[in-house]
């Protein structure tokens, strides 16, 4: 990661991986006090932030590595991924679905990070991101049957291009360490071992604890099929303690494993049992990452939900009328432009006639009560896809979508609120309320519609009011494309 991530980052990462984690943990602490996701320098903010996921949760602090893993995600221009930054960055996120158990997924994005670090042309990179994919087939090849070799075959090719590669250090050494076990198991053991106890030396030199785990793996491997069994429990102990060291609990539960079929083979009871402990430890801490994990998906889940239901609820009051619960003006001015889609509408705007003269007599609550009871009746009288509207003070307009009856239903609307039982809202003796009516049709736009309508509804009160008007006069300009 020279040249791709600051130093405090890789510095973070080296002490992980010499098996140090709580210096680790100390070093990132510094490194993210201020803000994981601040980013100084000339630095691709993606890669150094997928990396900082990758460190968290090696440091089992799992909610800030998904956090970390989504932002950088976002930032990274999946559709057209060029340079080693990015493909250092798909390799890391496969790493990490890896982690999780997300296997197919995870090869996709490996394969993806070779193909871009094959463009790049940066050899170094290229020879991480094969590292990558080999470590990808041999994964396979430990869950495959008939296949297995297939996979090996598969793994040490591209473990072998990587090491044609790779310069000196670490990737180097891990290329080699990984080499040696699809060596060992298509059964060259001699160049699998040469290669296993180099990359132990390289590791055990540099202090780099994931070679030298891999290493010790392989050569217990290689002991196991030559039937020495002490010596491949001896290295895979070392394998184990490495893994745990630096506190990978893939390897350790992959290691564990392996341990305990070589002290089955041996008759050491003693010595399975603490295997078999040792994996159920870290088969718990990958059960509690991944509960970890889940669990902050649904609160992160719980918290969009809430967001939104805030902003519908926050919407819905910005476009409704708190006295009668129709939309408010801005309501339907909001659903214009999807109204303006329907070919043919007709469009009501009404009027109380005498709501002043009920606030008068009766006061200005008994006023409110009329109001909300005749949004009642507009709401029985009409359809559910029917816009209704309380427009302003005593005005309400109903857009009629795909109907045929508009004056006929602005008549039942008329009919229904003079022969209403008012007495609840205005006592006896109250003066009952009537309604004025305009109605126009047009394949147009709402405005043009409203001002027609209007005109109608001006017509309707000078004409004596409790009547309706219909706009049938020049014809309405047609709706706008």
């Amino acid at each position: 990661m020279a040249g791709l991530v600051p130093e405090a980052d890789r510095h973070v990462r080296m002490l992980l991986e010499s098996g140090r984690p709580n210096a680790a943990g100390l070093a990132f602490k510094r490194l993210i006090a201020d803000g994981a996701n601040h980013v100084d320098g000339p630095w691709d903010s993606s890669v150094v932030l997928v990396h900082r996921a990758y460190l968290a949760w090696r440091l089992d602090r799992i909610p800030l590595a998904l956090d970390l893993v989504a932002e950088g995600w976002t930032g990274l221009d999946v559709d057209r991924p060029e340079g080693g930054a990015a493909a250092q960055t798909i390799g890391m996120l496969g790493d990490l679905l890896q982690a999780v158990g997300h296997h197919d997924a995870a090869r996709e994005f490996i394969a993806q990070s070779v193909q871009v670090a094959r463009r790049c042309g940066d050899p170094e990179v290229l020879a991480h991101c094969l590292e990558r994919e080999a470590n990808c087939w041999q994964l396979r090849a430990m869950s495959a049957n008939s296949t297995a070799d297939d996979c090996f075959r598969a793994a040490l090719e591209l473990f072998d291009e990587a090491l044609s590669l790779a310069s000196p250090g670490q990737v180097r050494d891990r290329v080699r360490a990984g080499s040696a076990r699809a060596l060992a198991a298509l059964g060259h053991l001699a160049e699998a071992e040469s290669r296993a106890v180099q990359a132990l030396a390289a590791g055990e030199e540099a202090q780099d604890r994931y070679t030298s785990a891999i290493a010790n793996w392989v050569l217990a491997e290689i002991r196991r099929h030559q039937h020495r069994l002490a010596e491949a429990r001896t290295f895979a102990r070392r394998a184990v303690e490495t893994a745990e060291w630096i506190r990978d609990t893939r390897l350790r539960i992959r290691f564990s494993l392996a341990l305990t079929a070589i002290c089955r083979e041996l008759g050491d009871p003693v010595g399975e049992a603490a295997a078999l402990r040792s994996m159920v430890a870290a088969s718990r801490t990958a059960m509690r990452v991944l509960q970890t994990a889940l669990g902050q998906a649904l609160d992160q889940r719980r918290a969009a939900i809430e967001a939104q239901r805030q902003e519908s609820a926050a919407q819905q009051d910005a476009c409704q009328d708190p006295l009668t619960g129709l939309l408010n003006r801005r309501g339907v001015e909001n659903r214009a432009s999807a109204a303006d889609q329907i070919s043919v509408r007709w469009l009501m705007v009404m009027d109380v006639d005498n709501l002043k003269e009920i606030n008068d007599a009766a006061g200005h609550i008994a006023g409110d009560a009329v109001l909300r009871e005749l949004a009642q009746l507009l709401r029985r009288e009409c359809r559910s896809d029917d816009l209704v509207c309380r427009w302003a003070g005593d005005e309400f307009v109903v857009l009629l979508a795909d109907r045929t009856d508009g004056p006929e239903l602005a008549e039942r609307i008329r009919a229904a609120v003079g022969t209403h039982d008012w007495t609840p809202q205005l006592g006896p003796g109250g003066r009952p309320p009537t309604v004025s009516v305009g109605v126009a049709v047009g394949a147009t736009s709402f405005a043009a519609l409203f001002v027609a309508a209007d005109r109608a509804l001006y017509r309707a009160k000078h004409a004596g009011r409790n009547r309706v008007e219909v706009e049938t006069g020049q014809a309405l300009p047609p709706a706008p494309i």
